[in-house]
């Protein structure tokens, strides 16, 4: 996968990378955006182990970053940055421990309406793989829209 960012999309960059504070707090950083499909990436760090005997990544970081790159996938298909959406469901299948690696979230969105998003995500360890076989959690978000304009 060849990585970019679209330049129509920084402003979701600033978004994921600065305004979020617990994106931040993980230093999470978008590696790819382009509308419709977005990759960010969680660097390795100790206190993402879930479980020190493996050491395996905590489960909660996997389905956070699965939601969050769901998300962005939606954001990126906005006309305006005054557009929201939030997590209405979200299924997560945990497939393999997740090694101490750089971790990678990867995501597209398979349907956009005017009041709902859906997106299929995969989560990487090490990098993007071109076999999603090689995921170690997947997921499928439902996200609620608000166009600007409407209220809440």
């Amino acid at each position: 996968m060849n990585f970019t960012i679209d330049p129509g999309l920084t402003w979701m960059v600033r978004l994921m990378e600065e305004l979020i504070p617990f994106d931040r707090y993980l230093g999470m950083r978008v590696v790819h955006a382009v509308p419709g499909e977005v990759v960010l990436r969680i660097p390795w760090a100790d206190h993402l182990i879930g479980d020190p005997s493996r050491p395996a990544v905590h489960g909660g970081v996997l389905s956070t970053l699965l939601d969050t790159v769901g998300g962005a996938a939606v954001f990126s298909r906005f006309d305006g940055q005054n557009d929201r959406c939030s997590t209405v469901d979200l299924r997560v299948d945990y497939l393999r421990p997740g090694p101490a690696e750089d971790l990678y979230g990867h995501a597209r969105v398979i349907r956009l309406g005017n009041r709902v998003g859906v997106s299929r995500m995969e989560v990487y360890a090490g990098g993007v793989p071109a076999d999603p076989a090689a995921a170690i959690a997947t997921g499928t978000g439902v996200y609620n829209i608000v166009r600007r304009g409407e209220s809440g």
